[in-house]
């Protein structure tokens, strides 16, 4: 399984990959202006979090937009990479009236793939100035902590999944079973694809 992580300037960017790879995926971060010729044939895309404020410097995402128009895979956007899905897809991005950062409390309200099997209450690591403020059309707020009304979203049909929170850092509980359960999401992708065709 092939799964790249876009590098959007995030300082855990390399966590992103090493999670990976430690699950077994061939892996590796690519930067976020490369081509979409680049991204062809992969299995999944992970948008990593960054130093852009995505409600004021958007531009500095670099192709994510064109990424998440163009990739028919699933797609999982971590704290900058999921307010960038929100604003991209018709939501908004702001910033946050508490900013967060270090452990927070999550609350899963849909577990959804993404939280299938965990606890719906566990520990997450936060490092964030912004916050999606309104959910894109058709996606679903899966989670939330006392500061942050959507800590995770999802879109209703396509694989789009959000995180505001960092399942990379070892801070956050489970965080290698989200990553684990995304994957299930690229395999199943693959599967119907190559029955579809």
């Amino acid at each position: 399984m092939r799964v790249y992580v876009v590098d959007n300037g995030g300082q855990w960017t390399h966590r992103e990959w090493r999670v990976l790879k430690y699950l077994g995926v061939d892996t590796k971060i690519v930067p976020n202006d490369s081509p979409m010729s680049d991204l062809q044939g992969l299995d999944g895309l992970v948008l990593s979090g960054g130093a852009p404020r995505v409600g004021i410097d958007p531009e500095k995402m670099g192709k994510n937009g064109e990424y998440l128009d163009a990739f028919d895979g699933p797609i999982l956007g971590i704290c900058a990479g999921h307010q960038f899905m929100a604003t991209h897809l018709g939501g908004a991005a702001a910033p946050a009236k508490v900013p967060e950062f270090g452990k927070s409390v999550l609350k899963v309200h849909h577990p959804d793939v993404l939280f299938e099997g965990l606890p719906d209450r566990f520990e997450v690591w936060e490092s964030h100035n912004d916050e999606v403020t309104v959910l894109p059309p058709d996606f679903t707020a899966l989670a939330s902590s006392p500061n942050c009304s959507v800590q995770a979203m999802r879109h209703r049909e396509r694989p789009l999944f959000g995180l505001q929170f960092h399942p990379e850092v070892e801070h956050t509980q489970f965080g290698s079973d989200i990553f684990r359960n995304f994957l299930k999401v690229c395999e199943n992708s693959t599967e119907h694809e190559v029955l579809g065709a």
